[in-house]
Order: C-alpha cells, then sequence, then structure tokens
C-alpha cells in the first residue's frame, strides 16, 4: 500500500526508498565468520532515519545484535559522489508483517567517519 506521496506504507512505518536527496542509496559490510560482505539498499520509514531488510532465513540475520556496532561502507546512488567507511551501530530490530514478511528491518545510526575514498 502506498501513500498520498507514493511512499510504501507497512506495519505501522512507511518505507521510502533512498534516493529523493538523501546521501546514501546502499550499504556494504562484513561479519566475522561470513567469507563476502553483505551489501543491502538503504530504506527510510517514519520510525527509523535509516535502516535495511535483511531475510528471516539469512544466514548474516542471527549474528546481528541491536547495539553493534560496525564498520560499514556507504554508497551514493550518484557515481559522482565518495564511498563513505562509517561506524554504524544497530539501533532496532524488528520483524516485518507488512509488504515485506519473511524480512527483518534492522534500524543504522551512523556514529562516525572512519575514512573517505573516491568512487572510480
Amino acid at each position: 500500500m502506498r501513500d498520498d506521496k507514493g511512499a510504501e506504507k507497512g506495519g505501522g512505518y512507511t518505507l521510502e526508498g533512498k534516493g529523493n536527496g538523501d546521501q546514501y542509496h546502499s550499504v556494504e559490510f562484513s561479519i566475522k565468520g561470513i567469507e563476502l560482505p553483505y551489501q543491502f539498499k538503504i530504506w527510510n520509514t517514519a520510525n527509523m532515519s535509516m535502516c535495511v531488510l535483511v531475510k528471516e532465513d539469512s544466514a548474516i540475520l542471527s549474528r546481528l545484535k541491536e547495539g553493534d556496532i560496525l564498520d560499514m561502507k556507504f554508497y551514493s546512488g550518484e557515481s559522482g559522489y565518495p564511498t563513505n567507511a562509517l561506524k554504524t551501530t544497530i539501533r532496532h530490530i524488528s520483524k516485518d508483517e507488512g509488504r515485506f514478511k519473511g524480512h527483518y528491518l534492522v534500524a543504522l545510526e551512523i556514529l562516525e567517519n572512519v575514512s573517505q575514498q573516491k568512487v572510480h
């Protein structure tokens, strides 16, 4: 279901894809014990300013905990903008019962800038 601004509504929050002038489009991070990094699209919600959707059967979900602080690489939706490595905390993890059944919303909060590199 969409609200009057065209954003997805579900489970008591509104999901809007990043890209309406917001700085980041996706995020990538690795977890110890999992060989390859994971990359997720960043979503905005009315209740959580920035979150990612993780499938409930994903190997990474059981390794994510509220309060964890991770080094994450944030990507802009535009190629001319830099990729940023940022210390990020997991603020909240909740099961989605709306449009994205079978997924969890993982709310993120950027804590500090670790490094910055240009996208080529």
